[in-house]
């Protein structure tokens, strides 16, 4: 018989910066020790580290506390030094730079009390057209992104903070967002075997967690997403690899697994196929349904005691190796902030001869305005942001559009001036940009969209504030950009 409640296998998030009493009390009754936490739950510093200390007094000794701090647009906690986009590590191609970097990652994660970090993300991104991966992943070289993310991993390990590898057994091929619909990649094992495997495979003895991806392989297993299947994490994952650290689905919530299983079904079928926790985002009914399902299927014997006490001790095992304890990082802060602005500066990579126009040249800068957030990256720039990028330039007129997909270049002035397009947007632009014909492009965010543009350009990878200085300072003549796109952006 189990001597745990099933709640301890479930993730569950919460409402707002400050932990509420009807919250607490929810937490305690659940019996609950794992939050994630989210853009909403981020105020303050201080009101974050009155947050974590409420958290820990509640969750226990053996709290797991997670966040997506992965680097570029994915960075919830931005008070802390904000890291590059993985693609901008691997445009600057520096293992040593990219282990830098996850280590003061972890030291500011760390120095609140978060003690898991979802990442860093080992998808390949070898599908330009993915609309969810993009810049998130290191390249589209497996070899490549398995060096550096296991650079970075090392940083963070060593700096006390667990790293949870995402998403297997890959989503860089797809071209649908999990969080909307379910994607399908129609590979053979040995396809997988070659490409989307290979960093899984090549970091799965040192990555203490992985996240599953909701994604089916229908050659794999033809009725289940990779979160739910059987012959993907007991097969693949468990059996064949041996693989014996955490195992964390992505979160039930997203359309892919909830409008086709639902929460119960899904959290006791993840289970089954060989994770050890289920994400169970949402109000605390439908978190609940999520922990009812499990304690009805160990009641039931449909989980066996065995199943949820090895998950269990596996998730005791990471609390134990990274524990949810608050550490000062004053004195390494601003360092760390420096080393940022300079692993940015370092990914800028220009293409097709891109040069800056003289700063008394007569320019036009063509930009989108605000950007919202799609819940999964943070909001884009602002439209003034990229404005400003341009201050020192004595004859800089700017047109502002409300979508720069629906640009027509027809009615962009022949009058002289050197047209400069800033793309502040994630989305590749479509059919409407084949006809432009900018004499710069800059993509401050999804570098793909230089497939879209002909013409010389040049890719930030992101736009933290260290990207946009180091955009500035090579539009101003003070830096080079030397980094190197992934094979076939060009």
């Amino acid at each position: 018989m189990s001597t745990f409640d099933p709640g301890r296998l479930v993730m569950v998030d919460i409402p707002g910066t400050r932990l509420d009493a009807e919250t607490a009390a929810f937490l305690r009754e659940q019996k609950i020790r794992s939050v994630c936490l989210f853009r909403k739950n981020i105020g303050s510093e201080d009101e974050v580290r009155a947050l974590m200390r409420d958290l820990i007094d509640v969750l226990g000794p053996e709290a797991l506390i997670g966040i997506d701090q992965e680097g570029g647009a994915v960075v919830r906690v931005t008070f802390l030094p904000q890291p590059p986009s993985a693609m901008a590590l691997g445009a600057g191609g520096d293992a040593a730079r990219a282990e830098a970097v996850g280590a003061a990652v972890a030291r500011g994660l760390k120095s609140l009390g978060i003690n898991w970090n979802f990442a860093p993300v080992l998808d390949v991104n070898n599908n330009p057209a993915n609309p969810v991966i993009g810049e998130r992943s290191f390249s589209n070289d497996p070899a490549e992104v398995s060096r550096l993310a296991a650079a970075w991993m090392r940083g963070s390990l060593r700096e006390g903070v667990a790293c949870c590898v995402k998403h297997f057994p890959g989503h860089g091929d797809t071209h649908v967002d999990s969080h909307h619909a379910l994607p399908t990649v129609d590979k053979s094992r040995a396809e997988l075997d070659a490409l989307e495997l290979v960093p899984f495979k090549a970091l799965a003895a040192q990555a203490p967690a992985m996240m599953t991806a909701h994604i089916v392989y229908p050659q794999i297993d033809p009725d289940r997403p990779a979160t739910l299947s059987p012959e993907l994490l007991g097969g693949i994952l468990r059996r064949d690899w041996g693989y014996d650290g955490v195992v964390i689905t992505d979160a039930l919530m997203m359309k892919a697994v909830a409008e086709r299983f639902g929460y119960a079904r899904s959290a006791v079928m993840a289970i089954e196929a060989g994770a050890d926790m289920v994400l169970a985002q949402g109000s605390p009914a439908e978190q609940l349904v999520a922990i009812n399902a499990l304690r009805e299927a160990f009641a039931s014997g449909r989980l066996t005691p065995q199943q949820g006490d090895v998950a269990n001790a596996r998730l005791d095992r990471l609390a134990a190796a990274y524990p949810a304890q608050p550490v000062d990082d004053a004195a390494a802060r601003a360092a760390d902030h420096a080393l940022m602005a300079e692993a940015w500066a370092a990914g800028l990579t220009a293409l097709r001869g891109a040069t800056a126009p003289r700063l008394d040249a007569p320019l036009r800068v063509i930009v989108q305005g605000d950007v919202p957030t799609d819940m999964v990256s943070e909001a884009g720039p602002t439209g003034r942001q990229a404005v400003a990028l341009f201050d020192r330039f004595t004859d800089a007129q700017v047109q502002m559009v409300d979508d720069i997909a629906k640009l027509d270049w027809a009615t962009v002035p022949r009058d002289g001036r050197a047209n400069v397009l800033v793309s502040t947007r994630r989305a590749r632009y479509g059919a409407a940009s084949k006809g432009w014909q900018p004499d710069l492009h800059i993509a401050l965010w999804n570098p793909y969209q230089a497939l879209d543009v002909a013409g010389p350009t040049l890719l930030s990878w992101g736009f933290a504030p260290g990207a946009l200085a180091g955009i500035k300072a090579w539009l101003e003549g003070r830096t080079q950009a030397g980094g190197r796109a992934p094979q076939g952006l060009n």
